[in-house]
């Protein structure tokens, strides 16, 4: 019974979220695995110095916040398979030349080569999973392949980290090519994978512009998205600022950092699909919000306090810290899904994941050099307005999510609309009665709009 039990809990929901979710363990192992040895191949192979690395890595992510709008134009022409496809493939081309690559004006050019292509990648499976995924388990597929994810990391962690320990540059070489094969079968995995609608779509309707303004002039989605980014500073608490608050401002052992990151490993890997429980709609993913700033402010009051206790106390505190910050993640992961199934237009998934990388992006690259100075030099106070800043964003999301679900429903028609909503897995319809209700009331006013693609 209870191996019976085990195995209906590590159980994709279904056999298509199995398939996804073994995509995503292959990414995560490729990128893991050379990202755990990256700074080590750069610096030993290339023969880079640690500022060009940090410079080449700005000059890529300024090239990948500029391309994430383009590249979901293209996901929603060329359709979101095709295209996820033609990025994991691209990406193994260019892991493949990395060994080759000698000087920094070379490493430049991969750099940004890479996270452009990374960028349509990251459209296009955005865009696929929610196109292609049954409305009842978007949330909870979703969740399950976030948990095959970070074992995935995990896995490419381990395979790094025994590359690093042979101290050998002959086996540093094989780190690119070993990341380039996974995702040249992950490509190949992905071919195989049945189409979404967008895909079915035939050439001439490929030309013709999809009806409907675009997320760029959708500002609820803008700012529903860019909230959602400053929720996810929460990844600035878990890796810089808690860190160094443990290094800095107490007498805790610097080993815990390595259990306090196995902890949140552990329970990004166990946890998804039951902080996901339940999230099946804009309220009940709104609700998920409020939860994850909850446990994101206990985190901050919890650490510091740690600043004034001592020995044990302070390493339990440190590790709760962690622990209730990693909550926030799980449940703001989950709340996120759901938007982006409900909040988007049907028709234009693609460049609706772009402008979110976009928005998110603005969300949150200011916190780290934010938060570390708030925690760091203003102490408790710092800490105190490190929470204002997340209960704001949580008070701010509520008319946010609103305003973009009222742009929708101006500019949809009601029987396209009806496809991006989400409902309980437990339902034997996708949509009840008083739904049906409202979206005959709004289809003549959705007919109306003059759309963009």
């Amino acid at each position: 019974m209870m191996l019976s039990a085990l195995l209906s809990r590590v159980r994709p929901p279904s056999p298509l979220a199995g398939r996804l979710s073994l995509q995503s363990l292959l990414f995560a192992l490729g990128e893991g695995t050379f990202m755990t040895g990256s700074a080590v191949f750069f610096t030993k192979i290339v023969g880079l110095s640690a500022a060009q690395v940090g410079l080449g890595l700005t000059f890529a992510g300024i090239a990948a916040f500029l391309a994430a709008v383009p590249m979901g134009k293209l996901v929603d022409r060329f359709g979101p398979k095709k295209m996820w496809a033609v990025s994991a493939g691209g990406q193994a081309a260019m892991f493949a030349l990395w060994p080759f690559i000698t000087d920094f004006k070379g490493y430049v050019a991969m750099a940004v080569c890479m996270e452009v292509i990374g960028a349509l990648g990251g459209a296009a499976h955005g865009a696929y999973t929610i196109d292609v995924l049954p409305a009842h388990e978007r949330v909870k597929s979703r969740a399950y392949m976030y948990s095959a994810l970070n074992l995935g990391f995990t896995l490419g962690s381990v395979m790094g980290g025994i590359a690093l320990a042979f101290h050998s540059n002959d086996v540093l070489h094989v780190l690119p090519w070993f990341t380039a094969a996974v995702f040249l079968v992950n490509a190949a995995a992905v071919t195989r994978l049945p189409p979404a609608s967008h895909d079915e779509r035939t050439p001439e309707e490929r030309r013709v512009r999809v009806p409907g303004p675009g997320p760029l002039r959708n500002p609820g989605w803008l700012l529903t998205t860019f909230f959602i980014g400053v929720g996810w500073t929460n990844q600035v608490l878990l890796n810089l600022v808690i860190p160094l608050w443990l290094v800095q401002q107490t007498d805790a052992p610097r080993v815990l950092l390595a259990f306090l990151f196995a902890t949140n490993t552990v329970m990004c890997i166990v946890l998804p699909m039951a902080a996901s429980k339940g999230v099946k709609d804009v309220p009940t993913a709104l609700r998920a919000i409020r939860i994850s700033s909850a446990f994101f402010v206990i985190s901050c009051l919890i650490t510091l306090a740690t600043h004034e206790t001592v020995g044990w106390v302070t390493i339990a505190l440190v590790w709760l810290g962690h622990v209730t910050v990693t909550g926030a993640e799980l449940y703001l992961s989950a709340a996120s899904w759901s938007f982006e199934a409900e909040l988007m237009d049907p028709r234009q998934r693609g460049a609706y994941q772009g402008s979110a990388e976009l928005t998110m992006t603005l969300g949150k690259v200011w916190a780290p050099a934010v938060y570390t100075f708030l925690a760091l030099s203003w102490g408790v106070a710092g800490w105190l307005v490190i929470a204002g800043i997340i209960v704001l964003a949580t008070i701010c999301i509520h008319p946010s999510t609103r305003l973009a679900r009222r742009f929708l429903e101006r500019h949809v028609p009601a029987d396209v609309l009806a496809d991006a909503r989400a409902f309980n897995s437990d339902a034997e319809t996708e949509v009840d009665a008083p739904t049906l209700h409202q979206e005959d009331a709004l289809a003549g006013v959705a007919k109306q709009s003059d759309m963009r693609a």
